[in-house]
């Protein structure tokens, strides 16, 4: 399914967007203990989310991680998207490799049928946009 540097990006945004609601900004340290990461890796994934425009970042004593107005808009799809690619989106579901081709479980089906959406309408209808995730409750963002 979602390899570990896309967990830990969907996390992080998540993180970044329930904490800099108010116009603040947060650093690094806050972002990897408070959601159980090591500081490099996460480091390492938000810089590549920031090249891709999914968070911004400011340099300098009262710099951090923040997220604009496209930010709060992007969908679980595309975070996926930015750190794993499409291969998600186009290999089994369940990510077996015993499976023949053309065999998929009856969960997997209608996923494997179209899997951009079925992600897009996670995105939206549960975790919803970034932005109505975090005005709904706080998250739990720990294992």
């Amino acid at each position: 399914m979602f390899s570990k540097a896309c967990e830990y990006a969907i996390r992080a945004l998540l993180f970044i967007a329930q904490k800099t609601c108010n116009g603040s900004k947060v650093g690094i340290r806050e972002i990897a203990k408070g959601i159980d990461s090591p500081e490099h890796f996460i480091a390492k994934i938000l810089q590549g989310l920031s090249r891709k425009g999914l968070v911004q970042s400011q340099k300098g004593p009262s710099g951090g991680f923040y997220l604009d107005e496209s930010s709060l808009n992007a969908t679980l799809a595309d975070v996926v998207r930015a750190v794993d690619g499409d291969s998600i989106f186009s290999g089994c579901a369940t990510g077996t490799k015993t499976m023949q081709r053309g065999q998929t479980l009856p969960a997997a089906q209608r996923v494997q049928k179209d899997p951009r959406r079925h992600l897009a309408y996670a995105a939206v209808s549960h975790a919803g946009r970034i932005q109505s995730a975090t005005r709904k409750s706080k998250l739990f963002l720990k294992r």
